[in-house]
């Protein structure tokens, strides 16, 4: 490996540090306050493990879905065919993008009520722009004379998408993804109101019963979410990336 790979890598091992000071700097913030009962109800393993998986299961399940989504729609955007319309798609994605996602949860329980479900599609919705945006610029910005090239070779449209369009478009597809999965982390917090659960709901009781703890729980725990799934989507755009594409 080469010395800038080694130092792509070891800037990566930095996040997983700054994660764990910071759950440690809240254990012992914690450990030096005095909870009463209230507090106890909300910060103990057992709840702050299931709100954490629960706020992780949906992130991950939606960026799945975006990725189902975006990476199919982006590569017909690319074609020949669609390729006029996909400023128009875009567009129209972006200006769908702005509505709140509070919003669009609302909107879904008035048709599905609440649950998992509504909060899902929700994620979906907003953090699909991003990765379909990345799908369509990763694919356009391959050089077409290597398009051209392997056309030349007796390559079939196909082969020359799977051989050298998509491998070519990863970095950039992967950078979507990721960006879309920390988008997903901080949107998921509200799925409480959608009784979705999650690290939300931690945040919200703190608000509501106006205990401090359980409020900077809550905050530095979903921080500390969205930083690992950042650094995970790091690590895997490095792992994936074609060797010599950067």
């Amino acid at each position: 490996m080469s010395g800038g790979g080694r130092g792509r890598w070891a800037g990566l091992a930095a996040r997983p540090l700054v994660v764990a000071l910071l759950l440690g700097g809240l254990w012992l913030w914690l450990r030096g306050q005095e909870l009463d009962s209230i507090e106890r109800r909300t910060i103990n393993a057992d709840y702050l493990l299931r709100a954490t998986r629960e706020h992780l299961w949906l992130t991950v399940v939606a960026t799945l879905a975006v990725a189902a989504l975006a990476l199919p729609l982006g590569v017909l955007l690319t074609r020949p065919a669609l390729r006029r319309v996909a400023p128009g798609v875009l567009t129209v994605l972006g200006v769908g993008q702005a509505v709140p996602a509070y919003g669009v949860m609302v909107l879904l329980t008035l048709r599905f009520g609440v649950g998992f479900r509504v909060a899902a599609v929700a994620l979906v919705a907003y953090s699909l722009l991003p990765v379909l945006r990345n799908v369509v610029t990763g694919i356009g910005q391959v050089d077409p004379a290597l398009v051209e090239a392997g056309r030349g070779m007796g390559m079939s449209r196909a082969a020359v998408l799977w051989r050298i369009e998509l491998p070519l478009a990863v970095p950039v597809v992967l950078t979507g993804l990721r960006t879309a999965m920390v988008i997903g982390a901080g949107v998921a917090t509200l799925a409480t109101f959608v009784g979705a659960g999650g690290l939300g709901d931690i945040i919200i009781n703190g608000i509501k019963l106006g205990r401090t703890p359980v409020l900077v729980t809550g905050s530095v725990l979903c921080a500390c979410v969205a930083l690992a799934l950042d650094w995970a989507g790091a690590v895997a755009e490095r792992a994936l990336s074609p060797r010599g594409v950067s």
